[in-house]
C-alpha cells in the first residue's frame, strides 16, 4: 500500500529536469499515494513528460493539470487543490530525490510529532564552475541536527513535507500577490508556526539540485540576495517575525542601513583576501538594500 502522501511540484519549462524528478519518484521505497504536477506554461509543454510514466499497470497515479497565468503561487495553490494525501510533499521541478527521501520526511514526522518537516537541499555545480564560485558556498543552506524545530528565517519549500490539514484551513494558501516576486513559500511557513504549527528539520532526507550555468554569475548571486532581503523585510512588516511597531521598524531599518554601509566596506577590504570574500560581503549589502527598497515600495518581480 503507498503512503498517504501526495507529492505537489510546480513546473515551468524544465522538461528534463521534470522528466528526471518524476522518475525519481516512482522508485522511492515509500511510494506516494499520487504525483500533482501542475505546468505553469499555458502550452502545456510538460504534459507530454507525464504521459511517458504514466501507464495502467503504474502503482503510483500522476495528475496534471495547467495554470495558465504567470504566477508561482497561483500554480502552487492548484497542486494544494488537486492533492488528496493526508500529507503533503513539495519539491522543486530541478531538483532530485534518493530513494528513501519521502519514507524519511515521513518517519522523521511521526518520531517528532511534527506538523511539517524541512530537509537540505544539496546544490551540485558543474564541473566547470569557476574556483571562486566553488570558495563562496553562495548556494548552501544552513543545516541543523535531525528533530530541530526550524527557525522563522530558515523557512522555505523545496524539500517539505506538511499535513494537508493545515492548509486547508487557509485561502488562499500561498498568496497571489508574491508569485512573480517569490517568498511566498516563506510567507505560508511563518503564518503557520504563527498559529502553532511545529515545523523541524530531518537532516537525512536530502535532496540534490543542479546550479544551472546562468546562475554561476555574480550578477545572479547579488540578485538573489536583493530578493531575500526584501522577502524578509516583507514579512516582517506583515508580523511574521515580531509585533511590527514603530520603534520595531525604527530599529530594523536603521540596523539594515548600517549592516549596508558595512558589508559595502568589507566587501572591498575583502577582495585582497579572494573573490568570494568580497562577494560574499557584496551579497550581504545587496540583502540589505533589499531591506531598505520595501520602504519605497520597490519589488523585485524574479519570477515575471
Amino acid at each position: 500500500m503507498n503512503a498517504d502522501i501526495s507529492v505537489c511540484i510546480a513546473t515551468y519549462k524544465r522538461l528534463d529536469r521534470l522528466d528526471a524528478l518524476l522518475g525519481d519518484l516512482l522508485a522511492q521505497h515509500c511510494l506516494p499515494r499520487e504525483i500533482v504536477v501542475v505546468d505553469n506554461d499555458a502550452q502545456g509543454s510538460a504534459r507530454a513528460v507525464l504521459a511517458r510514466h504514466q501507464s495502467a499497470q503504474s502503482a503510483c497515479p500522476l495528475i496534471y493539470d495547467i495554470q495558465p497565468e504567470k504566477n508561482i503561487s497561483l500554480t502552487r495553490n492548484r497542486t494544494v487543490a488537486l492533492a488528496s494525501g493526508t500529507w503533503l510533499a513539495f519539491i522543486d521541478d530541478d531538483e532530485r530525490a534518493p530513494p528513501d527521501w519521502l519514507a524519511s520526511l515521513l518517519a522523521s514526522a511521526q518520531a517528532h510529532h511534527a506538523d511539517g518537516v524541512l530537509g537540505p537541499v544539496l546544490p551540485v555545480l558543474p564541473d566547470d564552475a569557476p574556483a571562486w564560485i566553488r570558495r563562496g558556498s553562495f548556494y548552501d543552506w544552513a543545516r541543523m541536527h535531525t528533530g530541530t524545530p526550524v527557525p522563522a528565517n530558515q523557512l522555505r519549500f523545496g524539500n517539505l513535507m506538511l499535513k494537508a490539514d493545515l492548509l486547508g484551513r487557509i485561502d488562499p494558501v500561498f498568496d497571489p500577490r508574491l508569485g512573480l516576486t517569490g517568498g511566498e513559500d516563506g510567507d505560508l511557513l511563518m503564518r503557520l508556526v504563527k498559529d502553532g504549527a511545529r515545523m523541524v528539520w530531518n537532516d537525512e532526507a536530502t535532496v540534490t539540485e543542479p546550479v544551472e550555468a546562468s546562475r554561476l554569475q555574480l550578477r545572479w548571486i547579488l540578485r538573489r540576495a536583493l530578493r531575500g532581503g526584501q522577502d524578509f523585510a516583507r514579512h516582517f512588516l506583515a508580523g511574521r517575525l515580531q509585533p511590527p511597531s514603530l520603534r520595531n521598524r525604527a530599529v530594523f531599518f536603521a540596523r539594515a542601513l548600517l549592516q549596508l554601509l558595512a558589508a559595502g566596506l568589507l566587501s572591498l577590504l575583502t577582495l585582497p583576501a579572494g573573490r568570494h570574500h568580497s562577494a560574499y560581503w557584496l551579497g550581504r549589502a545587496c540583502a540589505n538594500f533589499g531591506k531598505l527598497s520595501v520602504l519605497w515600495g520597490w519589488h523585485y518581480t524574479e519570477y515575471a
